[in-house]
């Protein structure tokens, strides 16, 4: 059973597109456990609030030291039994003893066909704007693990959309949302499903 954390800073649509996926029972052996967002007026908590799930709000400026705040996540992760974290629009590095802890149990998605236009500072609108700058005739969406680095496990999925005459940012950023939507949920899948060994990247 994938016992899932997913953490994130926004309005949290990823989020609902993998809740509703667990709820019409498209994800088997999967619950969501916790929802952890780094700013305390996400649409990602209320969400989480609205379907009775815990929603923690958990911000570095909140601590000391860096090893204090990993500490807090950790042991808030174990209280409520995760074995899994999903990233979802989460806008801040997690820490590299989290993410230690978690390694082949940490998912993210990327608005782009990794490894092109990943890593630092490639984030939001900017990746869609290199997208369209480079002159690329495709983009997409990719769920890879989590390490150490930005944007730079192994794939797990990814789906690809096109680039259309015309496109802007905010039209290519619409497009490639909808296919997160659709892959998230069903990377998620494959993992709860053992179809894919976590942790370990098959071509």
């Amino acid at each position: 059973m994938l016992s899932i954390a997913v953490f994130g800073s926004g309005a949290g649509s990823n989020f609902r597109a993998i809740l509703t996926a667990i709820q019409q029972g498209d994800i088997p052996a999967a619950r969501i456990s916790l929802v952890l967002s780094n700013n305390s007026g996400a649409g990602i908590l209320g969400i989480a609030r609205a379907n009775a799930l815990p929603a923690i709000h958990l911000s570095r400026k909140q601590f000391p030291d860096e090893r204090s705040f990993a500490d807090t996540i950790l042991s808030t992760l174990g209280d409520h039994g995760v074995n899994f974290i999903a990233l979802a629009g989460y806008m801040k590095q997690v820490p590299p003893v989290v993410v230690g802890a978690y390694r082949g149990r940490i998912v993210n998605i990327h608005p782009a066909l990794l490894p092109r236009f990943g890593g630092a500072g490639m984030y939001g609108m900017r990746v869609h704007e290199a997208v369209l700058a480079a002159g690329d005739t495709t983009s997409g969406a990719t769920v890879h693990y989590v390490d150490e680095e930005y944007d730079h496990g192994p794939v797990v999925l990814q789906q690809t959309v096109p680039v259309l005459p015309g496109d802007t940012p905010e039209l290519l950023a619409a497009r490639v949302l909808a296919a997160e939507h659709e892959l998230y949920p069903a990377a998620i899948r494959r993992i709860a499903l053992n179809e894919r060994t976590p942790g370990h990247h098959r071509n």
